[in-house]
C-alpha cells in the first residue's frame, strides 16, 4: 500500500491576536509559531495506522520554503518513509486550485494507492485542495472522513454530512480521502525517530521539476485572488431584554418590526 499524505505548515493563532500586514492581503506572520496543520496531523496518523496494518510505504509532501522541512522531518520521525518538498518563488500567492495543480503534477507520475489530506487548513479554511486534487488526478474521493476500513483494493469509509448525519460508502482504490480531526490519536515522535529523521534526505522539486510554466502558478495562474483582508469591526453583539416573558416578547416584536423583519 503506497500512501501519500499532503501536509501544510500553518501559524498557530490560538494565543496571539491576528494583525493584518501592510499590503492588506495577509497577516503578520513573524509573531506566530508554525506547526503542521491539525487535520493533516490526523491524516498522517491514519496513513501510519494503515501502513502498520497492510504494509507498504508512506510519503509526506508539502509546498513551502525551507522552513517547511521541519514538519516534513516530524512526519519522517513519526514513521513516514520519504518526504518531498515543493517550492519555487513563483508559487507565492497561489490559490487552492493552483496548489492542487502543483501537487497533482508532483504526484501523478508516482505510484500511489491512497492520498490523504486534512479536511481543512486552519489558516484559510477553504477545504478545496483535497477534492480539487482528486479531480485533477481523476480518482474518486471522500471528504470529512471519520473512519477508514481499508484493504488492498477498496476502502469502506464513514464521513460526516450536514445535520449530524453520517454516510458509509465503499471507494475503489486509488482514491483520495480528506480526514476529519478526531478520527484517531496522533502519536508523538520518539527521540530515536527524530534523530533518524534528521539524517534523511528530503526530495526537493521546483517549478522546472513539475513541468509547469510561470504563468500557470502563483497569482498569474490562480482563478481567485485575495483583494483585501481586514479584522471585522466590533459591533453591539447582544441586547438583554428584561421583564416578564410577555414584556420581553413585546420588546422583541418591536425590535423585529423596527428592523423591517415583521
Amino acid at each position: 500500500m503506497d500512501i501519500i499524505v499532503c501536509v501544510k505548515r500553518v501559524p498557530d493563532t490560538a494565543e496571539i491576536p491576528v494583525t493584518i500586514d501592510k499590503n492588506g492581503k495577509g497577516v503578520k506572520e513573524e509573531q506566530f509559531n508554525f506547526d503542521i496543520n491539525e487535520a493533516d496531523s490526523y491524516a498522517l496518523e491514519e496513513a501510519l495506522l494503515i501502513k502498520e496494518k497492510l504494509g507498504g510505504a508512506v510519503s509526506v509532501i508539502s509546498i513551502g520554503d525551507e522552513e517547511t522541512e521541519a514538519i516534513l522531518r516530524m512526519g519522517l520521525a513519526k514513521g513516514a518513509d520519504t518526504a518531498i518538498r515543493i517550492w519555487d518563488d513563483h508559487f507565492a500567492h497561489s490559490d487552492g486550485y493552483t496548489i492542487a495543480r502543483i501537487l497533482s503534477e508532483a504526484i501523478k507520475e508516482r505510484p500511489f494507492d491512497l492520498i490523504l489530506t486534512g479536511c481543512m487548513a486552519s489558516d484559510d479554511g477553504y477545504s478545496q485542495v483535497g477534492p480539487t486534487l482528486a479531480e485533477l488526478l481523476d480518482i474518486p474521493h471522500a471528504t470529512l472522513v471519520t473512519h477508514v476500513d481499508m484493504n488492498d483494493k477498496a476502502s469502506i469509509v464513514h464521513r460526516e454530512l450536514e445535520g449530524g448525519l453520517l454516510e458509509a460508502l465503499e471507494i475503489q482504490l486509488p482514491a483520495l480521502l480528506t480526514i476529519q480531526t478526531g478520527i484517531n490519536k496522533p502519536r508523538y515522535a520518539s527521540m530515536l525517530g527524530i534523530r533518524k529523521a534528521a539524517q534523511k534526505q528530503i526530495e526537493f522539486l521546483d517549478l522546472n521539476a513539475i513541468r509547469l510554466e510561470e504563468k500557470e502558478v502563483g497569482e498569474a495562474g490562480s482563478k481567485t485572488r485575495i483583494e483585501k483582508m481586514y479584522i471585522p469591526p466590533v459591533t453591539k453583539r447582544a441586547e438583554i431584554l428584561d421583564g416578564s416573558i410577555e414584556e420581553a416578547s413585546t420588546k422583541l416584536a418591536e425590535l423585529f418590526k423596527g428592523k423591517g423583519m415583521l
